[in-house]
């Protein structure tokens, strides 16, 4: 697997999971309305992760040579929590299956 790829792979699984930290310092701070130390931690982990993520969909797209539609799709992925991961895991299948003609 390209470096790229294997770069882009890792990210999307920390943006993914930066978005769980966020969401639970969400809950504590506007549910539980318990402080918002999880929103300040989480925050700009998850702002960094998702800046890498949207570098490493470019960086990605460049290595496996992706149409515009993917790429579109992966960079959409950045906002909805968890779908890093499931545009991770869908470009990793396709790599690895071979294309029936």
């Amino acid at each position: 697997m390209p470096t790229a790829l294997r770069l882009f792979r890792y990210v999307a699984i920390a943006e993914a999971c930066s978005w769980a930290g966020l969401l639970v310092g969400m809950f504590f701070k506007y549910i539980a309305d318990s402080g918002d130390l999880g929103v300040k931690i989480f925050g700009p982990v998850h702002g960094l992760l998702f800046v890498l993520y949207v570098a490493g969909v470019l960086a990605a797209a460049r290595a496996a040579r992706w149409g515009v539609g993917t790429i579109v799709l992966g960079l959409a992925c950045a906002v909805p929590p968890f779908t890093s991961l499931w545009f991770e895991r869908r470009m990793l299948a396709e790599r690895r299956e071979p294309v029936a003609a």
